[in-house]
């Protein structure tokens, strides 16, 4: 199955470019072969996600920037404002879509490139491919594994500027180095990390029937613990201070947004927070 994605490509080339990009972005793409994808985010100084994206190396002076397509323009104009005098070209392309692929017989293809998703680099989310190909299957099945896993989409579970990085999961989802130096918003980034006071993240929940409405409120009794952000029959993403949640569990509360009963159900993958609770 492949499904073609609501993506922009940026290509930030130029032989400044990977320094460029090695100042902004999350991630570190030092050792990035040409073919090959990693996860990275554009913050705000103070730490919060702008934007979310896949990095390909195209070449070793040229990178394609895969995009949500309605975040793509603020992306655009944060790195032309960070451009200065760089020796690269930031350009929109055009003629290429970014397409998921799920499993099951793969037909012929030629795309230009194509690499697991490295989110989840065992490959449980599948891989991705650039290519200029028709092909556009029924998108329901991506959302379901998409909320199976319990991978936020940030361009629709968060506003812009809204969530720090770590809340975001970039640390589980390997879209942040720690070791790399400095980036945009990176001083922040590190004090959560050293300090563990990310208590806030996106995490799954499970409810019978029908989701909530994205923006319920969540609670336990009445501890205000979150918000729904994105459903589908049987399953939640909520962004949720799970130590509140988890304290309120063990002392009987029942997880509710809205006449909803909600189970928290995070992923073993997630790195739930420890010591004392926090306003």
């Amino acid at each position: 199955m492949i499904i073609r994605l609501d993506r922009t490509l940026l290509r930030v080339a130029g032989e400044d470019a990977l320094s460029f990009l090695q100042g902004l972005l999350t991630q570190n793409l030092e050792g990035l072969p040409p073919g090959a994808s990693a996860y990275a985010g554009l913050l705000t100084p103070q730490g919060k996600v702008i934007a979310d994206m896949i990095v390909w190396r195209e070449r070793n002076d040229a990178f394609l920037l895969d995009l949500a397509a309605n975040r793509a323009e603020a992306v655009l104009k944060r790195l032309l404002l960070y451009k200065l005098r760089a020796k690269l070209t930031i350009e929109r392309l055009h003629g290429l879509s970014v397409f998921a692929v799920l499993g099951g017989t793969r037909p012929a293809l030629a795309p230009l490139m194509t690499a697991v998703d490295p989110r989840f680099p065992d490959g449980s989310y599948g891989e991705r491919l650039i290519g200029d190909g028709p092909w556009d299957d029924d998108p329901a099945a991506y959302e379901a594994m998409r909320l199976e896993l319990g991978l936020p989409d940030l361009a629709r579970d968060a506003g812009a500027d809204e969530v720090f990085a770590l809340e975001a999961l970039f640390e589980e989802l390997h879209g942040v180095d720690f070791h790399k130096g400095c980036f945009v918003g990176q001083e922040n980034v590190s004090r959560m990390k050293r300090r563990a006071t990310t208590r806030k993240k996106f995490c799954p929940l499970r409810c019978g029937g029908a989701p909530p409405e994205p923006g319920t409120p969540i609670a336990a009794g009445a501890i205000a613990l979150g918000e729904v952000r994105t459903g589908m029959p049987g399953r939640a993403l909520g962004l949720i201070r799970l130590d509140r949640a988890q304290e309120a569990l063990d002392n009987g509360l029942t997880l509710r947004a809205g006449e909803t009963i909600l189970h928290l159900d995070p992923p073993e993958w997630l790195i739930m927070p420890t010591g004392k609770d926090e306003a």
